[in-house]
């Protein structure tokens, strides 16, 4: 996670200079302080006394543009996140104003591990943008970054007040330039994080720059962090052309925590040229890492993390590794690319039908990098007596098409994960889709519609509408990689529900696997039943029901009030 783990000391001989050297930027017009140059800015923590690697970075290694971290909101007010003021403090201005009269760019970030940006600690939507553009005038910046983690990314009325505040500033001022930093994993954003995606497409923008933090999954020190770092790119760009096919590699950033990260894992410098080298060759709007006043090496334990990388390593190596990309990508955010290469994604990403009936998705793609090709879909996986078709068979990337998955008579009840994948002369990408095969229950036949992604296989939430705090996760779980996590609060249960249309005045039952103090499972609208259990382990949960005429019912999972999170998985109607 990106923060400030230090606070500054205040070093009185150096600030006489530093003080002159602002009186030139400080306040300036933003084509005083920027260049066009940002395809390369890590990020500089501001607050940990290591400042001077900066200097180094930027005159005698190469350094075009850093990212000063970090603002952050206290009400509707800002300020650095080592309480300083924003604009006029005896300390990070100087700095800053420094590193731009040495040629540097700057970009600042607000939010990270130990605070939120404005839009989330602020309601009032032009003390938002007021302080927004105080950053821009006092800094003279043209780029600004909004780090969001932990559970502010999940609140998603902050979220609507950001994208507003970015639309306003940028109808005001088009040269500027957002980019929003997330969590991900090497499976992509989580559900939330799309959500922050939605959240501009709702606005009616697009964000300039979605940065990815490649780092701390929490998945073994022995992970392979470059290639983590480059399957998140990959399967990010997947979700984000699913919000809005318009986006490419050039609004994507990736952002790794070099040398040993928070969970024991280690992004290495060969991890670095890995990153580096598929920077090259699709385009990224932004290569960046944490942090430039890390790069250099120590002893010691991770009590050393914000001032080193805690590896063996030559001062600033991982700055040499990633200022190439300066010189390939063109500069301003995206450049070029040493060939073509396409994205794509299945929209819903999951679906249901019963035996004789068929599912429909859209199959979109999108030019990653250099001009449109040919792309042949194809797909595999299906079950015996499941038919997968695709119209058209082939598009040129940037098109759609449509898949049917038509389910014959007598294929048996269950959710079945079938492989799409595109082949082009670039080479061929996949995604997933979840089919669900409804069960006939007591009755005779099923109906016209399942339980869709009961087992939070697709790593999503959808097509489940839950309440804020809800995720899917890694563990613990009843099988398979993924279940629910169900966060109550003291004012809602955090329910996640689902539609379903099933044979009119026909019994089912809904089972499912529960874990947790409180869990509820039941169904309501065309039918009324449910059950709950207490438990430290998973246990099975079977609740009978029988539809009314219309047949159709929401199936739900929640916990209590004010209780601690339950876990869900394996959700089945038979």
């Amino acid at each position: 996670m990106l923060g400030s783990r230090g606070r500054l000391a205040a070093v009185a001989g150096t600030l006489t200079f530093l003080a002159s050297a602002a009186l030139g930027v400080l306040g300036a017009s933003p084509s005083a302080a920027a260049t066009s140059v940002y395809s390369v800015a890590p990020y500089t923590d501001m607050s940990n006394g290591q400042e001077p690697l900066l200097d180094t970075a930027i005159t005698q290694h190469g350094l075009k543009a850093f990212t000063a971290a970090f603002v952050i909101g206290t009400g509707c007010s800002q300020e650095w996140g080592d309480t300083l003021p924003v604009g006029g403090d005896s300390y990070t201005d100087p700095e800053i104003a420094k590193a731009v009269s040495e040629g540097a760019s700057v970009i600042v970030s607000s939010g990270g591990a130990d605070g939120e940006p404005l839009a989330w600690t602020c309601t009032d939507q032009s003390s938002i943008e007021a302080g927004y553009q105080a950053i821009i005038n006092d800094y003279g910046v043209q780029q600004l970054d909004f780090d969001v983690e932990g559970a502010a990314i999940a609140d998603t009325a902050a979220a609507a007040r950001q994208m507003q505040a970015m639309k306003d500033l940028k109808a005001a001022d088009p040269a500027l330039r957002f980019s929003m930093t997330l969590p991900v994993l090497p499976s992509g954003l989580t559900s939330d994080g799309v959500g922050i995606l939605q959240a501009a497409k709702n606005a009616g923008i697009r964000i300039d720059v979605v940065n990815l933090m490649a780092m701390d999954y929490y998945q073994g020190t022995s992970a392979d962090m470059g290639a983590d770092a480059i399957a998140a790119a990959k399967a990010t760009l997947a979700q984000m052309q699913s919000v809005d096919p318009g986006y490419t590699y050039a609004d994507l950033g990736l952002t790794p925590m070099i040398g040993k990260n928070d969970d024991g894992s280690t992004f290495t410098l060969a991890d670095a040229q890995s990153v580096e080298s598929f920077a090259a060759q699709n385009g990224l709007g932004r290569l960046s890492f944490w942090a430039v006043t890390r790069d250099q090496p120590c002893g010691g334990t991770a009590n050393s993390l914000s001032t080193c990388s805690e590896i063996g390593q030559s001062p600033l190596a991982f700055t040499d590794a990633f200022v190439p990309y300066e010189g390939s990508s063109g500069g301003g955010g995206g450049g070029g690319t040493t060939g073509s290469d396409f994205s794509l994604s299945v929209s819903p990403g999951s679906g249901s039908a019963a035996p004789g009936g068929s599912a429909t998705a859209e199959v979109a793609t999108g030019v990653a990098a250099g001009s449109a090709e040919p792309v042949a879909l194809s797909a595999s996986g299906a079950p015996s007596g499941v038919s997968v078709s695709f119209s058209p068979s082939s598009v040129t990337s940037g098109g759609s098409s449509t898949l049917t998955a038509a389910v014959a008579g007598g294929v048996a009840a269950g959710s079945y994960p079938i492989t799409v994948t595109g082949t082009a002369a670039s080479g061929s990408h996949s995604a997933t889709y979840t089919l669900t095969v409804s069960g006939g229950g007591s009755g005779s036949g099923g109906g016209s519609g399942a339980l869709a992604n009961g087992g939070f296989e697709t790593g999503g939430l959808s097509p489940w509408t839950c309440q804020s705090g809800d995720a899917v996760v890694g563990g613990p779980v009843h099988s398979g990689s993924h279940a629910v996590e169900i966060s109550p609060t003291g004012s809602q249960t955090g329910e996640c529900d689902q539609t379903v249309t099933l044979k009119p005045n026909t019994s089912y039952t809904l089972s499912g696997w529960v874990q947790g103090d409180y869990a509820y499972l039941g169904v309501n609208g065309g039918a009324s039943a449910d059950t709950w259990s207490s438990s430290g382990s998973w246990n099975q949960l079977k609740v009978p029901f029988t539809t009314g005429s219309s047949g159709t019912v929401t199936v739900y999972v929640h916990g209590w009030y004010g209780q601690g999170a339950v876990y869900a998985d394996d959700l089945s109607l038979g």
